[in-house]
Formats: structure tokens, sequence, C-alpha cells
């Protein structure tokens, strides 16, 4: 426990008192806030880059260097998490990636910021992201109850939507007026109160009582452990395969919505669309907050990632600004439900020793199929799927006849075909036994961990 002078400690103890679902309350509100603040600098920071250099290869980069450390460091990283305590390994990560920020905007108001200090706090702040987020997820567990486990997902998601949705909106109010470096400092504050939540709750100990390491290769095969662990489930494989592609997938859509809306509609249309789409992702967390998900959580996985791919395919089928709205709307919303049913799958099951290099890994899966999609999805479409649709292409005398021809029916083409991939995706596991039955077939860790400390 951390120690405190005797007048603060006065003020904090009320908050050592709280339950395990208020506590975890508290540490989502501290989240919620950074997540915001994170997103105001992420916004704000693209925009600095591109007026400042022109150059969209500039910009682009910001986002490579935020996903390269998760596909380069996150097994080892779960590996230091099941080792190290959970609150300690979040508070040092936020204490990190505040700091970043400081100088960042230290570097800003003194006129000495360059693009590349900008690429070294984007590769810093998602290194500290991926010690940050399975220790987050591991410690919900220790807090939740494995049938609140939907639900808690359910808020975890829909902090993850507000920030997305609100944080633009505000951005661009307050770039004009207390302009970049006010966003970044603003974003520095809410990191101070993710790290004050932490503090002033008692978060149950889940630090691992293991030998110390005496080599980095021992890190490695422990590291190597959750991955073991996943190949020895086949339900669990079956399920991580499929998130995999479903990402990939995904990614491929989320790139190509706004040249596939640009084709037939204005900019302002393309805005409204992506709004509404995005809420979707709201509405969807919202519902899994209340709902938390079905009894059986697979279920939840599964009915609603079919309805996904059916939706995927509806929004290709004609150049309707209502129709990808609509579609995007339920898209949004089906992800929701079943990235927080599918989370609290893998709490549930996951012994808690092993939860932060399994999360990682899911973490890892996450984002490192994105900048693989960023970057097939142009010649995809450029030299396949648009000259299929073109005025006397290939299908435009059969398919095109359904979907329209010209441009961006070729993008329409494609997210029916994505469509399809998932649609199967789902269907294979529905009747793969060892898939569907995953919940049945292996016991809840996370109950018994959440009793035990609780006790």
């Amino acid at each position: 426990m951390t120690a405190f002078p005797k007048g603060l400690q006065r003020t904090i103890t009320p908050w050592r008192n709280l339950s395990q679902e208020g506590i975890f309350f508290v540490i989502w509100v501290g989240q919620l806030v950074s997540l915001i603040g994170s997103e105001l600098t992420t916004f704000a920071l693209g925009i600095w880059v591109f007026q400042t250099t022109g150059s969209i290869t500039a910009f682009a980069l910001i986002a490579l260097f935020a996903t390269l450390p998760s596909l380069l460091i996150a097994p080892v990283a779960g590996a230091l998490v099941d080792r190290f305590d959970k609150r300690k390994m979040m508070l040092i990560s936020d204490t990190i990636a505040g700091l970043s920020t400081l100088c960042i905007a230290i570097l800003f108001f003194s006129g000495r910021l360059e693009i590349w200090h900008i690429y070294v706090s984007a590769a810093l702040n998602a290194t500290t992201k991926v010690f940050q987020t399975p220790a987050y997820q591991s410690a919900i567990t220790m807090l939740i109850p494995a049938k609140q486990l939907g639900r808690a997902n359910g808020m975890v998601q829909g902090a993850q939507a507000v920030a997305q949705l609100l944080a633009p909106v505000l951005a661009g109010f307050l770039v004009v007026t207390i302009q970049v470096g006010g966003v970044i400092l603003i974003d520095f504050i809410t990191f101070f109160c993710a790290m004050l939540t932490l503090l002033i709750v008692a978060l149950p100990s889940t630090a691992a009582k293991r030998s110390p390491l005496s080599s980095f290769r021992e890190l490695l095969e422990e590291a190597a452990a959750g991955w073991s662990f996943i190949t020895a489930h086949v339900g669990l494989l079956g399920i991580f395969i499929a998130l995999a592609i479903s990402n990939f997938t995904t990614s491929l859509a989320a790139v190509l919505v706004t040249p596939l809306v640009l084709a037939f509609a204005p900019a302002s249309t393309l805005g409204v669309v992506l709004s509404i789409a995005g809420s979707g992702m709201l509405f969807g967390s919202l519902f899994m907050s209340v709902w938390g998900g079905p009894r059986r959580l697979i279920n939840g996985v599964l009915g609603f990632g079919l309805i996904s791919g059916f939706s995927f395919m509806v929004a290709g089928l004609q150049p309707s600004a209502a129709l990808i709205a609509a579609a995007g709307f339920v898209i949004f919303f089906d992800v929701a439900v079943v990235n927080s049913c599918n989370q609290a799958i893998w709490q549930r099951k996951v012994p808690q020793a092993l939860q932060g290099r399994v999360f990682a890994l899911l973490q890892m899966v996450s984002s490192a199929l994105a900048p693989l999609a960023f970057l097939v999805a142009g010649p995809l479409v450029d030299r396949w799927f648009e000259p299929l649709l073109a005025v006397n292409g290939p299908l435009a005398g059969s398919i095109g006849q359904v979907v329209g021809i010209g441009a961006g029916r070729g993008i329409g083409l494609l997210f029916i075909v994505i469509g399809i991939v998932n649609t199967v995706i789902i269907l294979i596991g529905y009747l793969h036994p060892r898939i569907r039955n995953v919940e049945a077939e292996m016991p809840d860790q996370s109950e018994e961990s959440v009793s035990r400390l609780a006790g």
C-alpha cells in the first residue's frame, strides 16, 4: 500500500473501503478521462504534422510508430505483466506516458518540436500501452465476478467509444482556442487523473510469486507459455484465429469506407455517415453495460458476428449513403457486443497467472493486422476489384447489374466479399463443437480468483 501524509490519508481512507465493483468503477473513470486526453492529443498532433509538412506519408508514419511496439514486444510485455503487480504496472505505464506527453508540450512551447519527436513519443506511448492494456484487463478479473464481466467489458468498450467520438469534436474546437500546446497539456492532466484513481483505491495485489529471472531466455520461455496455453485449447485457438481474420477484414473495410462514399457523395455526407456508424460502437457498449451478454457468451460472439457479416454485404450493395450509414451503425454495434463477450470469455477461462501473456497476444493480433490491411487495400482495389466493375468490365454485365458499375462499385463488391468471408468464419465456428462449447469444456478461472480475494 502506498504511504501518504496523515492528512491526505484521512481523505483517501474512504476510497480504500470501496467494494470490488466500486474500485473498478473508480479506475474506469480514470481510464476514460485518460483515453479522452490521449485521443485529443492524437488528433491535434496529427493536424500539426500535416499542416507543418503537407505530407501524407509523414502523417501516416505516426500510426506506424504507434503500432510497431505491439508487434515487437507484446509477448515479452505480457510475461512481465504476469510477474508484477497489475496496479503498479498500470501506474508505471501511465507515469511514463504522461511524462512523454509533458516533454512534447515543453518542446512545442519552446519552439523546438520536430516531427521525429512526435514519432518517438508515439512509439513510447504505444509501448506503455502494451503493458497497461493487459494489466488493466487482467485486474478486471480480480475485481468483477465472472457473471458480470460482460457488463464490465461493455463499460470498457464504451469508454473507448466515447473517447473516439468526443475527441475529434473537442480537439477541433480546442486547437482553435488554446492551440496544440494547450491540448497536449490537457492530455498530461488526464494522465495525472488516471494515476490518482489508481493511487486512492486499494487494488488487490496480483503479482505472481516466482523466483527472479535468471536470463532473458527464461523471459522468452515464459512469454511462449501464453501461446502454448492458447494452442492447447482448440476452442480458444479457434476464437483466436477467427478474431485475427475479422480484424483484418474489418480493417480493410475501415480504410475503404471513405473512398466508397466519396465515389458518389460529397465530403459533408461522408462526415455524417462516419458519425452515424461510429455511434453504433457507443450504443453497443451501453447495451452490453446493461445486458451483460447471453448466458453462453459464445452465442453473443457468433450471433452478433453473423449479423455483422450480413451488414457488410448490405453496405456494398448500392451507392447509398443511408444504406452505408445504417449498415455501419449495425456493424459497430455488433463489434462492441462481440468484443465484450469475447473478452469476457478469455477473462473467465485463462488462469490469472497467464492472463498478461495471453491478453498481450490478443492485443498484438488486434494491432498487427491493421497495418497489413492498410497496405493491401489500395492495390487490391485498384488492380482487381475496381476494374472488374468498371464500365465494360468483366463483371459489368453480371454482378454489375445488381451492385452497379463505375467508380466505387469495386469497393462495394469487396465489402460484399468481406461480409461473405466473415459470415463463413462465423458459421465454421458455430459448426465446430470445440468452439461452440468452449465455455462448457473449460472451467471458469476468474470466479475462483474473485471469491478468494473478496474473502
